[in-house]
């Protein structure tokens, strides 16, 4: 079976994960800036999409090359292998990106990319007249940086955080791989109490319920590969049977999520209810204010509001002064707090153990951390 240069794309600030996602799946890795390099037949690129929690995609590295005029940049492209990818009816679309390159016009950049594309096709399939564009998606892209050039086949489709499960929305939730990257930089383990206590729509405790059952996060959906004509579709049938098959229904999990709103409680147990994990996780509506627990060594992970404009800083901060009133007590759990308000530690009372940058969305937020000390039962 053949075997393709891949990329796994990510946010800014998760890549080392992404690499020990595929590191653990038993892949090779180089980590780069917002992506990671590795290698896999058709089978690896279903697999993964299947399986990676904190990615954006997955994309074939069609060919890298350098290129400084239109015309190196179109004979390049045209020599690239586009007879063993792309059928005669294949819609192919190009985007395009250029950073700090001599070939900076994008439009142009995509316009000569896909004429080349175009010109090995007719070549190829003896064509004269236009080629009819009819077929599957084939998501072509040309980037630029520093005349360096990368052109990529999309295998995913929509992006990977669109796991099929949230068909109920409430305001600004988070992406499902961020939540994903959020529990996976934690300390905890399935087998230790999780709490979310601002939950919103769910997001946060269903991804940690993922985890602890073993679900690949992409069971729920298909991907643009699946729909190409030279993929068998034994091979799709025989990964997702696999990943199936080391789901865990059985383990014991202690998965708590609580929100103020009732309504969007409902709107988090749809959520879970789609995803077949609404008996995993114990949804309460009840301000995160008056939670109380006798539970030990647990973890909580959260998204607080940041209180982005003026009027809602002070509302925001105070629930913060709150947030540390409930929580510092419970030496034992560790604590992990998404904001952008950089302030968050004087507000909630204590010094982080640690801070991590990210980023969800173009926004810029920290991450902070307040490791437990466990007590021994």
């Amino acid at each position: 079976m053949k075997k393709f240069k891949l990329m796994a794309t990510c946010a800014a600030g998760i890549e080392a994960l992404v690499g020990k996602e595929l590191r653990d799946l038993g892949y090779e890795v180089q980590v780069q800036n917002g992506r990671v390099i590795f290698y896999g037949t058709i089978k690896d690129i279903i697999n993964t999409n299947l399986w990676l929690r904190t990615a954006d995609r997955v994309e074939i590295i069609v060919g890298e090359f350098t290129a400084k005029t239109f015309e190196e940049l179109f004979q390049n492209v045209k020599s690239l292998p586009w007879d063993e990818l792309l059928p005669m009816d294949a819609q192919f679309p190009m985007k395009g990106r250029s950073h700090n390159s001599v070939l900076h016009s994008v439009p142009d950049v995509q316009a000569i990319a896909k004429k080349a594309v175009v010109n090995k096709l007719n070549e190829t399939y003896h064509r004269r007249t236009r080629l009819p564009e009819t077929g599957q998606l084939y998501q072509l892209e040309t980037r630029i940086n520093k005349n360096k050039v990368m052109v990529t086949l999309d295998t995913t489709g929509e992006s990977l955080f669109k796991r099929g499960y949230r068909v109920a929305k409430g305001p600004a939730p988070i992406k499902e791989n961020m939540a994903a990257a959020l529990i996976l930089l934690t300390n905890w383990y399935p087998d230790m109490p999780f709490l979310d206590p601002m939950c919103g729509s769910g997001t946060i405790p269903i991804e940690a319920a993922l985890i602890a059952r073993n679900i690949a996060p992409g069971f729920n959906r298909d991907f643009a590969c699946e729909k190409w004509d030279w993929l068998d579709k034994k091979i799709s049938e025989e990964v997702r049977n696999e990943a199936d098959e080391k789901a865990d229904y059985d383990k014991e999990v202690d998965i708590m999520a609580s929100d103020v709103d009732g309504n969007m409680i409902d709107i988090a147990k749809v959520n879970a209810q789609e995803v077949g994990l609404l008996h995993d996780i114990k949804f309460k509506q009840l301000s995160v204010l008056d939670f109380k627990t006798d539970k030990i060594n647990g973890v909580v992970v959260s998204n607080p509001p940041y209180g982005e404009r003026l009027d809602d800083k002070a509302t925001v901060r105070k629930l913060y002064k709150g947030l540390g009133k409930v929580f510092k007590p419970m030496t034992s759990w560790s604590k992990y707090f998404l904001t952008s308000d950089l302030e968050f530690e004087k507000f909630y009372g204590q010094s982080a153990t640690k801070t991590r940058k990210l980023y969800n969305g173009y926004l810029r937020t920290d991450y902070f951390q307040f490791w437990g000390r466990k007590i021994r039962k």
